[in-house]
């Protein structure tokens, strides 16, 4: 309960527990830092122990993905008419028809058409040039193909129905009129895909995003094809990131000379991404990733191990980059390492060694003594707030260096005390000021038994013997009022 009190052989400590043993091996791995665990070299066989060294490497990784075939949207036509008017004839029946560049996609009835070919006829017949020229540009902004130009200017005769052609070879999607629909602009009659290439629509993670550019290959599997590989590239990676999903879109292109790749389709694609500069790297099995912290085990040598606290970067699918927490060449368990950190992580301080470079070995702080144990040279002492160990205000047990008279502290004594970390978890106050009583000032000269004056002592002296005789007769008014003792005992 108290490691500052230790002893060379069994007993008691203050708080009436047993003391327990603590053999040399034990303090050899408390030196190397807390949460330092010793194997034996059998057990170590055992469970199968495995190191790697920690090194610079290139980073090149892959990034593994899924996502979905979509039509190429630069070759993708949506079809709308210019005029109103009613659908007379319908060539196209169904979603998913395959059609090409020039084939009959509709013949539709518009009074506007009617109206814009009379007018073409009217000026043939005054054989007036530019009206000629007029009538024609109106057509063609009607989308009139120009073979029924042609045909009404040989003819000289109107046609009611107007034939509309493909604009170019694909596939129709999103067919949304059937022959007898009245129809208008702006509306979305049909759309024709180009399926010679196509889109995968992918996503990465905000972190990745910077690992991907254009231009990098790309290889796609599918399900209902395994073995087939597809090979393409990044064809855009979008500007904004996903706020819901906290992810980053990726366009992909792929060829689909055999149209075997048909949209919706669900893909999974691996980005190679370039290799970039040499960074610290472990492989992936190595780390062991908590909720909130990274970390991994450290061989130590001799059968030692202790989990470290690091910062991982990067995450490949063989290697993770790690940003800080470790030196290249340090030996990191690879394997088992769950079985090590567990026991570890028990006691461990997550830092690289037990070090005390940081942190001073001993302090001043004002405290009050609340006890004396005189019979194992400690006292309990509050003190106050030690920013240097970042330590709070509290309460604790300390020993009381051999130098120092401990007749000169008493319960209540207000002080200001040197503390000195003398071993793993080991305080002991070192050097005393304790403070006048009547106007609060520090005596600067510390007490110990080799700087004080003699007329000092002999004081002393004459104070322990009325505190004896003081002490006689409280014990004999003690034993003849057995409840007194009790609570005398109890407020000790």
């Amino acid at each position: 309960m108290d490691p500052n009190y230790r002893r060379d052989q069994p007993g008691k400590s203050p708080m009436g527990m047993d003391l327990i043993p603590v053999y040399q091996e034990n303090e050899t791995s408390m030196d190397s830092g807390p949460g330092t665990i010793t194997i034996s070299p059998d057990v170590v066989n055992n469970i199968g122990v495995r190191t790697v060294k920690a090194e610079y490497l290139p980073i090149h990784s892959e990034i593994k993905t899924v996502g979905y075939v979509q039509y190429d949207e630069d070759k993708l036509v949506h079809i709308h008419p210019r005029v109103e008017g009613w659908v007379e004839k319908l060539y196209v029946k169904a979603a998913g028809d395959p059609i090409k560049r020039g084939q009959p996609l509709y013949k539709l009835y518009s009074p506007e058409l009617v109206n814009a070919q009379e007018e073409l006829v009217l000026a043939l017949n005054r054989n007036n040039v530019r009206l000629i020229k007029a009538s024609e540009d109106r057509l063609k902004a009607l989308q009139i193909a120009d073979s029924v130009i042609n045909q009404i200017k040989q003819t000289r005769k109107v046609q009611q129905a107007i034939t509309f052609y493909a604009p170019q070879t694909g596939v129709v999607d999103n067919l949304n009129v059937r022959e007898g629909f009245y129809v208008k602009p702006g509306m979305n009659l049909m759309s024709v895909g180009d399926l010679m290439t196509v889109w995968v629509e992918a996503e990465i993670f905000e972190r990745q995003a910077e690992l991907v550019e254009a231009g990098q290959a790309v290889i796609m599997t599918l399900d209902y094809m395994p073995g087939r590989e597809w090979l393409g590239k990044v064809d855009y990676v979008y500007p904004t990131l996903n706020d819901e999903t906290r992810t980053v879109r990726v366009r992909l292109r792929f060829d689909n000379e055999d149209y075997v790749l048909k949209p919706n389709m669900f893909a999974q694609v691996t980005i190679a991404t370039a290799e970039g500069e040499e960074k610290l790297m472990l492989p992936t099995e190595a780390l062991i990733r908590t909720g909130d912290q990274d970390r991994v085990v450290l061989a130590l040598g001799e059968g030692k191990f202790k989990s470290i606290a690091v910062i991982a970067g990067n995450i490949g699918e063989n290697h993770v980059e790690i940003i800080s927490g470790l030196e290249p060449g340090e030996e990191v368990v690879s394997s088992a390492q769950f079985l090590l950190d567990s026991e570890s992580s028990k006691t461990s301080d997550f830092k690289r060694m037990h070090h005390e470079d940081s942190k001073p070995q001993s302090v001043w702080v004002e405290a009050k003594i609340e006890s004396v144990m005189a019979e194992h040279r400690m006292v309990t002492a509050t003190h106050s707030a030690i920013s240097e160990w970042d330590w709070p205000a509290m309460t604790m047990d300390f020993i009381v260096s051999e130098s120092i008279d401990l007749s000169a502290l008493s319960k209540g004594t207000q002080l200001h005390m040197e503390i000195t970390k003398s071993g793993t978890d080991r305080y002991e106050i070192t050097e005393i000021h304790i403070k006048d009583n009547d106007d609060g000032a520090t005596n600067q000269s510390p007490v110990t038994q080799s700087n004080r004056p003699m007329s000092s002592m002999l004081d002393d002296v004459q104070s322990d013997s009325i505190a004896l005789n003081q002490a006689t007769n409280t014990q004999k008014a003690n034993a003849e009022d057995p409840e007194h003792s009790y609570q005398q005992h109890s407020g000790m």
